[in-house]
């Protein structure tokens, strides 16, 4: 009996990927598909999701250093408890991996319709999906939005609650006119986090396309230097480590005390431009 129990507490703090294929970037696409989005506005994106990715850049980008390959997974959020994942965690190892992820985003159907803009949970729901991707060499959350955070607790929280170390925040700002420069101001202010943070402007859903594919160009830019830590995990410096439970604040369950005040300053953050 002893022996099984602790068998099963082996396999319980076992990593969840066990990658034998070395990894230089996690990229993990987050999605606004808030109610501020309407029809038309949600095919231009989704269709601009599968342009910018079978783009002939972006595949070049993608398999740029073969047997180092990059990982991908995309999610949409919308209200505080609207995340869906869209195609989980795959090693992109030649064009056959871009055309599937390509055809599972362009299959898949919109989550939700109704809910407004909650960037912070979509952020914490980020570091939690970020658990069970193979071990890279860097991570990157790439964020598209149309609005600012307008439900639950702000970004400035999910970085303080959340684990974030290693992980860079890039963002995409969807407006046009003076909601453009606005917005970008508000992500550059409360979003993108961790060194070389950038964000991007596309000019309404119609310039979506163009935008995303110069963004993913410019997240895929891994700079490839050694290959000594590529089983790091984000905060450490060694092989990635069994996670530990993960452990939510009480009011991320719906229950209990409420988010500290707005007043909390977000962890400082470095090349945070817009462009």
């Amino acid at each position: 009996m002893g022996r099984l129990l602790y068998a099963s507490i082996l396999c319980a703090l076992a990593p969840a990927h066990g990658h034998a294929q070395d990894c230089r970037l996690g990229l993990l696409l987050a999605i606004d598909v808030s109610a501020s989005i309407d029809a038309r506005e949600f095919e231009l994106q989704r269709n601009g999701y599968v342009d910018a990715l079978t783009s002939p850049e972006v595949r070049r980008a993608l398999l740029a250093h073969p047997g180092w390959p990059v990982a991908i997974s995309a999610f949409e959020f919308s209200g505080q408890r609207q995340q869906a994942v869209l195609a989980d965690w795959r090693l992109i190892l030649a064009d056959d991996d871009i055309d599937r992820l390509a055809a599972e985003l362009r299959a898949s159907k919109r989550s939700q319709t109704e809910f407004p803009t909650a960037i912070g949970y979509a952020l914490g729901f980020a570091s939690v999906h970020l658990r069970a991707a193979p071990r890279c060499r860097e991570y990157k959350i790439d964020l598209s939005a149309d609005g600012e955070n307008n439900d639950g607790f702000p970004p400035t929280l999910a970085y303080r609650h959340f684990p974030f170390a290693g992980v860079s925040v890039n963002a995409l700002a969807i407006a046009d006119g003076d909601d453009r420069d606005a917005l970008a101001a508000y992500f550059v202010r409360e979003v993108i986090r961790g060194p070389g943070a950038f964000v991007l402007t596309a000019d309404g859903f119609g310039d979506f396309a163009r935008a995303l594919r110069e963004k993913l160009l410019r997240e895929l830019r891994t700079q490839v230097i050694g290959r000594g830590d590529q089983n790091a995990w984000p905060g450490t410096s060694g092989p990635r480590q069994p996670s530990p439970p993960l452990i939510l604040p009480k009011y991320l369950g719906g229950a209990g005390a409420a988010p500290p005040p707005r007043s909390d300053r977000a962890p400082a953050r470095s090349e945070t431009r817009v462009q």
